[in-house]
């Protein structure tokens, strides 16, 4: 059997709307999945995006609107979709909670833990976060409150519910982190993980007794399950009934932010192990940018929609801006003043200036176009070996710079032997068919420009990739 790819992104939940955060994750994992497809073929990857659209905050949300959960969750979601289609995020499946599919395979999967003996029957009793849809320990609270959502109060509970033997089933869940069955990334994250499962963790109550919209317990329809527990089922479920895809299972990469790790990295593989299955082989867990040193918030008005990005930067340019604005794995700020001067050096000066001058002087010498080279430079395969598309795209921007310091210092305007100055333009050309292809997985728009008007059987000049900001 070919090798397989299989990157998801979280599913997101449509109490909100999409913002540069959520596209952050999700471009990323674009990147990734649009590498791997052109290392083992479109038909061997799999990339799994959607959204989380059952729980207690849906029903509230959907009651203040007038509409029904069903209604609610129908007019947000395709918002998702638009927003992924502005920036050209192509995943291969958009999976909503809401499909039946999905529930019923989540349903069967949780009946399976049940009759393996890791589910059992209990009362809990605490607090818990509305906006989170989470119950909280003390350690999780900070003054009293979510840390989360400060404003709110978290809510005092007491129901029965059905636990997750999560105490006798994170040891498994431990032993299998320490001996690298599935990885951790970065390697602090993973510490973070491991430390806290050494402290030892307690059950978790998997259903809940008082919220109608969600997906009903198998065995107990006064139950439904809850929203976190089935949100994590939708990586499996898609891939049993997604024509084709069963095969896909394990994930290879689940890419994630790092608030949402300890459910990835723990929950969900105790999920897994109870049920039996295969573990997914990576969770890589991001970390959070904020916008002029403030955090993305609603309530604070500084969230920016993939929308406005592009129509600022267009398409390729908000892509670039995106991805290349902090180390993958690291927090990080994004400084709005500071994007344009990036947009103009390293695109409209950069690359663009590039491209604009060898074409041109290829034009001027009625130069033949090349054949396309598909090869990807060793940094590049090294950093997405290592989960950082930021890395390999600052590599590929290191590649430019030196072809436009070879250009400066050669000064082929300057040649007047014409065999000479056949070949450094044959050289250039090289050098930007191989940037170009290695680009494709970050601006595939601009990299299929550059492709077509180098391979072309003239080589003639164009309008600018990326024109200057003023």
């Amino acid at each position: 059997m070919d090798k397989k790819y299989f990157v998801t992104t979280p599913i997101y939940y449509v109490n909100d709307v999409p913002h540069i955060g959520h596209a952050y994750t999700t471009l990323a994992a674009d990147i990734i999945a649009r590498y791997q497809r052109l290392i083992l073929g479109e038909e061997n990857v799999f990339y799994l995006t959607g959204t989380d659209e059952h729980g207690q905050k849906i029903a509230e949300s959907a009651k203040k609107a007038g509409q029904t959960p069903k209604e609610f969750a129908d007019s947000v979601s395709p918002a998702f979709k638009k927003a992924w289609d502005s920036l050209n995020i192509k995943p291969d499946f958009f999976i909503r909670t809401t499909d039946p599919n999905h529930e019923k395979v989540a349903s069967e999967l949780l009946q399976k833990i049940y009759d393996s003996g890791y589910i059992y029957e209990g009362e809990y009793e605490g607090l818990y976060c509305v906006g989170c849809e989470k119950f909280l320990t003390e350690s999780d609270l900070i003054d009293g409150k979510c840390p989360l959502h400060p404003n709110a109060e978290p809510e005092y509970q007491k129901e029965k519910n059905y636990f997750l033997k999560l105490k006798e089933l994170s040891k498994i869940v431990l032993s299998k982190i320490e001996s690298d069955e599935y990885q951790i990334l970065p390697e602090g994250r993973k510490k973070e993980i491991v430390s806290r499962l050494r402290e030892g963790v307690e059950d978790i109550s998997i259903s809940r007794a008082g919220v109608s919209w969600g997906i009903p317990v198998p065995w107990d329809n006064t139950q439904t399950i809850y929203v976190w527990v089935e949100a994590l089922m939708n990586y499996y479920s898609a891939s049993q009934f997604v024509e084709n895809k069963k095969e896909f299972w394990p994930a290879d990469l689940h890419l994630l932010a790092k608030d949402i790790l300890w459910f990835h990295s723990v929950i969900w593989q105790a999920l897994l192990i109870a049920a039996g299955l295969p573990l997914p082989k990576t969770i890589f867990a991001h970390g959070f940018f904020t916008l002029n040193g403030q955090k993305i918030s609603k309530s604070l008005g500084n969230t920016i929609a993939p929308k406005e990005f592009v129509e600022r930067y267009g398409v390729d340019g908000a892509r670039y801006l995106l991805i290349s604005a902090v180390a993958f794995g690291n927090d990080g700020d994004v400084n709005l003043s500071e994007l344009d001067k990036k947009y103009n050096a390293d695109l409209a000066n950069g690359l663009g200036n590039l491209v604009a001058r060898v074409a041109k002087l290829c034009e001027n010498e009625n130069l033949n176009g090349q054949k396309i080279s598909q090869d990807f430079y060793d940094d590049v395969v090294i950093s997405f070996d290592n989960f950082r598309p930021d890395l390999a795209l600052s590599n590929i921007w290191e590649k430019i710079s030196v072809a436009d310091q070879i250009i400066s210092q050669e000064k082929p305007w300057e040649i007047e032997d014409k065999n000479d100055l056949k070949e450094k333009l044959e050289r250039y050309v090289t050098n930007i068919l191989v940037v170009a292809y290695n680009l494709k997985p970050f601006l595939p728009e601009t990299s299929d420009k550059i492709l077509k008007q180098f391979s072309a059987e003239k080589i003639k000049s164009d309008k600018p990739l990326f024109p200057r900001l003023k």
